[in-house]
């Protein structure tokens, strides 16, 4: 493993290898206003959610790395401390990049970039109609972690209005990851979409006291065919399966067709990639009861 002391190289190096390895970052489109009603438009990929009371999010316009310049946008907020934070789908990802193309001071990036401007209800920057969430806010602060080259800002902004497209809702009325489609930046000039097979669930152990991978059987801890992941789903568990289960579970068929401890492990790990956790740990857990 490469070992680098970021003191040492270069900060274009040093820039590019950090937006490689934390990634992929949500994309904050925001717009701004200038004091003298010139809007502006840029995605920035230092961005997150990171309050729900209050509604916080922050996003980072850090100098330029290439001339420790400034962006527009942070002049405009500190001229007009109101921002619009759209989020990115992957149906506007080619005009948002656009937008970032940096234009003179006073050129309208919604022009430049075809989006459509709408009317904000509590704050003076224009929203952009083509996202299907719309985020209004007031700048509480903006903390400037540096004056060099590469150094962030970070503009601390409170929620006040959420607007959300019901197109991207489920029935239960909450976002729906294919609907919305969204995508996220990598290194470089990549991204990443995130729909269809990019998206998963991994159940969070918030109402339950998962067993831990410490207590899981060493046989199957120290298998061969079980990825760490797996391990990690079997250990996510609150009990073991019931002895009369398992006594059942290696009467069928499926399992009594198994031979040797691989083809029990594969069968195991292909019920987990299903997301069934209680029939891959009877599986395992019948393996030395097979006569």
């Amino acid at each position: 493993m490469r070992t680098i002391k970021c003191s040492e190289i270069p900060i274009p190096a040093l820039h590019g290898l950090l937006l490689g390895a934390v990634a992929p970052r949500p994309i904050a489109f925001v717009s701004t206003i200038d004091k003298d009603g010139n809007s502006n438009l840029s995605p920035f990929s230092f961005f997150n959610v990171f309050s729900a009371n209050p509604p916080i999010a922050i996003f980072s316009p850090a100098r330029r790395v290439r001339d420790n310049s400034i962006k527009h946008t942070l002049e405009n907020i500190k001229e007009v401390p109101e921002v619009v934070i759209q989020v990115v789908n992957y149906n506007m990802v080619h005009q948002s990049s656009l937008s970032s193309t940096e234009y003179p001071k006073g050129v309208d990036e919604f022009v430049k970039s075809g989006f459509t401007p709408i009317a904000s209800e509590s704050v003076k920057p224009f929203r952009v109609k083509e996202s299907p969430v719309q985020m209004e806010c007031k700048v509480k602060e903006v903390i400037a972690l540096g004056d060099k080259a590469g150094a962030g800002n970070l503009v601390i902004c409170e929620i006040l209005l959420l607007h959300i497209d019901e197109t991207i809702l489920d029935d239960k009325g909450k976002i729906d990851p294919q609907k919305i489609d969204l995508v996220a930046r990598m290194g470089a000039d990549w991204y990443c979409r995130a729909s269809g097979a990019s998206v998963f669930e991994v159940e969070k152990p918030l109402s339950t006291l998962g067993i831990g991978v410490d207590q899981i059987p060493q046989h199957i801890r120290l298998s061969k065919i079980l990825t760490g992941n797996n391990l990690g789903q079997l250990g996510n568990v609150e009990k073991l399966p019931s002895q009369d289960e398992i006594n059942i579970f290696k009467n069928a068929p499926e399992f009594k067709n198994l031979n040797g401890t691989e083809a029990i492990h594969k069968f195991a790990q292909h019920l987990l990639d299903k997301n069934k956790i209680q029939e891959a740990w009877m599986a395992l857990l019948a393996e030395g009861l097979v006569a």
